[in-house]
């Protein structure tokens, strides 16, 4: 007896389950994008018990003929593929022909369709069609997803608790409604609205919706592109930071992808601007031709490849930056009106709602609509195309913010300022660290340096493992103006060293160097500059409880808005916030 046979059509599809519908929200998804295929200009996604119930997905699209929708619940049966070179130039979210019949076969699903001409539904229980019958005439899809995993207890018992499978279905509903602002998404739980956008088209209203108003108006419009590559969308200025990547959307043609490369680069491109384990808002939309990616490389095709990646990494992490470089990035610190603090609150904001906001005009107060068609940052950014723009850019970046006088030091850490746009409030660490940090970047930047001579060498002791990377690495410690030698096991003495080396803090500036250069494996210079920078930076700068006067304040005011970024310190700490007279009025409700 032959041991080797061919698996039954319902078992197979059960297998296939198990790979694209590991949970509610795989179920909404694949509903959902066969929509979005279908050129539906309303989504609607309705859930009984965060969708353990039931699953109903309602679109208006082309809708299917009775033949189309009962070939539909057979295994890789596509609209969307006819041969192997249509592989190769994937322009739909589907495609693989896996979903309607992997989810009929652990649910009891209903199927009613119809192309205006005919209508058509179905009723599937297990994998099996039980009932063919005749509908209505309405353009569009329905299909209703019942007792998920009925028929496969094992994945049911695995599910997460009611609120994270809402949580996830929200999620990502909100990521298909970033991508697509031009689709009317709706999304309901036990009748409760969850998700409204309006479908108009206009992202930054989306935005909003999701995010709320004061998320909103501090998005900052981009564009870029190069030969291979388009990228558009919004990204937040640094101050509206999260704790979780969760809020970098990427889009490619529309798909919402997860990709750890990209959003490398997008974090790259705010360095220095964000603290630690901080992360931007960012909606980054990439226009590719489908013939340089791969998206069939994952059963949830949330994954993506590129071909030429280090071209798109450039252009996201140059087009940020410009956009960044660009604007006046000090905190204004404005009296809230009101925290929101739940999350379906923010997500059933009225879209009706008159988004008014008070505009800073001294002496004269008055309102102004926020618009959404016409934003103040809506200039989009893309690379610079010659020397002297940049120069121009830079040049009216740093008048953009007018000279601050110091009038007095607050707890020997803060020093507070003042200008005609109000209030300053100043982190002295924090300065003279962007202050350092520029400083060295640039003097690291060099081909050569200035030396200075040591009266007594400087004697660094390391263990052996250590002293054996500084060993092999002693091409890169001369190349920056250290000349040392080895004196005795383990340790080396140090004879003269860059002149831009504090003489103060001397031989701790040259130890974190060695530390730095023992600790990069893999070597690029312009990476290890960047670390020295910001080592020495910090180890050079006054502290906080330091003691510094008025005069010594104004001069470091007057070299802080010289930098090329005196908004954040490398750590991407703020180095200054500001109260504008009109707040500074509220909080002594001289304004109302």
């Amino acid at each position: 007896m032959n041991k080797i046979k061919v698996m039954d059509t319902n078992l197979s599809n059960k297998i296939a389950a198990g790979e694209v519908v590991e949970t509610l929200m795989n179920v909404v998804k694949e509903l959902v994008e066969n929509s979005i295929d279908a050129n539906s200009s309303k989504i609607k996604v309705d859930l009984i018990e965060s969708g353990t119930k039931e699953i109903t997905v309602t679109d208006d699209g082309i809708g299917m003929t009775r033949d189309d929708a009962i070939c539909s619940l057979k295994r890789h049966a596509t609209s969307k593929l006819y041969t192997d070179e249509d592989l190769f130039h994937i322009t739909t979210l589907g495609f693989r022909g896996e979903a309607i019949p992997s989810i009929a076969s652990v649910s009891k699903m209903t199927l009613e369709t119809s192309d205006e001409h005919e209508g058509t539904t179905i009723k599937v229980i297990g994998g099996e069609n039980e009932q063919i019958s005749s509908s209505s005439l309405r353009r569009g899809t329905k299909i209703k997803v019942e007792d998920i995993f009925y028929n496969t207890p094992a994945r049911l018992k695995y599910l997460k608790n009611l609120h994270t499978e809402l949580a996830n279905i929200t999620f990502y509903l909100t990521k298909m409604a970033l991508a697509h602002p031009e689709i009317k998404f709706i999304l309901t739980n036990n009748d409760k609205v969850l998700i409204n956008t309006d479908g108009s088209g206009n992202l930054l209203k989306v935005i909003n919706h999701i995010y709320g108003i004061d998320v909103a108006k501090k998005m900052i419009k981009i564009n870029g592109e190069n030969s291979d590559y388009e990228i558009s969308g919004y990204i937040s200025y640094p101050e509206v930071s999260r704790s979780s990547r969760g809020f970098i959307t990427l889009l490619v043609n529309g798909r919402y992808v997860r990709n750890a490369s990209i959003t490398k680069s997008i974090l790259e491109a705010y360095h220095t601007f964000l603290p630690i384990s901080r992360y931007p808002i960012v909606i980054l939309n990439i226009d590719v031709d489908s013939s340089i990616i791969d998206v069939n490389v994952h059963p949830t095709k949330m994954d993506i490849k590129f071909s030429k990646f280090d071209e798109l990494s450039n252009l996201v992490i140059n087009t940020i930056k410009d956009a960044l470089d660009k604007l006046v990035l000090v905190p204004e610190i404005k009296e809230q009106d009101k925290v929101i603090t739940n999350i379906s609150e923010i997500s059933t904001i009225d879209k009706n709602i008159d988004f008014k906001e008070k505009e800073i005009i001294k002496p004269k107060y008055e309102e102004v609509t926020f618009d959404f068609s016409v934003n103040e940052n809506e200039e989009s950014y893309s690379k610079l195309n010659s020397k002297k723009e940049e120069n121009e850019d830079k040049k009216e970046k740093k008048e953009s913010l007018p000279k601050i006088t110091p009038v007095g030091i607050v707890h020997r850490t803060y020093i507070v300022g003042e200008n005609e746009n109000g209030m300053y409030i100043i982190d002295q660490h924090a300065a003279q660290e962007r202050i350092n940090y520029e400083k060295y970047k640039k003097e690291l930047g060099k081909d050569s340096f200035t030396k200075i001579d040591s009266l007594i060498p400087i004697k660094l002791e390391f263990t052996k493992a250590e002293f054996i990377e500084l060993k092999e690495k002693a091409e890169v410690i001369e190349r920056l103006g250290i000349d040392f030698e080895e004196f005795g096991a383990n340790t080396i003495i140090i004879r003269s060293h860059p002149k831009w080396i504090n003489e103060k803090y001397i031989t701790e500036s040259l130890r974190k160097i060695m530390e730095v250069i023992i600790s990069e494996k893999d070597f690029s210079k312009e990476k290890f500059n960047e670390k020295i920078a910001i080592t020495l930076a910090c180890k050079m700068s006054i502290k906080a409880n330091d003691f510094i006067s008025l005069e010594e304040a104004e001069k470091l005011l007057e070299t802080l808005l010289k930098c090329d970024n005196p908004y954040t310190c490398p750590h991407g700490r703020p180095t200054i916030i500001n109260y504008s007279f009109y707040e500074l009025e509220k909080l002594f409700k001289r304004a109302m």
